[in-house]
């Protein structure tokens, strides 16, 4: 909680590394550039620990893995509310790949990585191995990132 009573998350990496580090500043560079209701939003970010630290908003219903195969759920998702969460996730995910400057594709969409908030809307998050992709760039040589089985279709 801030000293204004506003609650928020913190993300904080469990080790430090130079993979991690890189995550964290990619994560910051790319949040601090976009602003969307379906993504979540970045607050601010902390140096002064031995771990850098991420402030985002706080999201009150947990991930939508949580809500599918949870345990704690009282919620049951509808096919409607399936709908409409999967056409935030794509509106999202349309405003990164077109809307932007820099075409910023996610690379490890799944469901521990959306979150629903009070009213169940979906929330884009955890852009660590996020790519900004210039547009006049035609191929592009990296590293497959993200959770096997997950990867954006648009990053092939």
């Amino acid at each position: 909680m801030l000293s204004d009573g506003k609650i928020v998350a913190v993300k904080k990496s469990k080790l430090v590394s130079d993979q991690k580090l890189e995550q964290f500043i990619n994560e910051v560079v790319i949040l601090s550039e976009i602003n969307h209701r379906n993504v979540v939003k970045l607050l601010g970010c902390c140096l002064e620990t031995e771990v850098p630290l991420l402030v985002y908003e706080f999201v009150v219903n947990r991930t939508l893995f949580d809500n599918i195969h949870g345990p704690f759920s009282e919620f049951s998702i509808t096919w409607d509310i399936c709908l409409r969460i999967a056409a935030e996730i794509a509106a999202a995910l349309a405003y990164l790949h077109y809307a932007t400057s820099i075409p910023i594709y996610h690379r490890d969409i799944k469901s521990r990585n959306i979150f629903l908030d009070e009213n169940y809307k979906a929330k884009v998050s955890d852009f660590g191995t996020s790519l900004s992709v210039a547009t006049d760039k035609t191929h592009l040589t990296t590293l497959v990132k993200g959770t096997f089985g997950y990867l954006d279709p648009e990053y092939f």
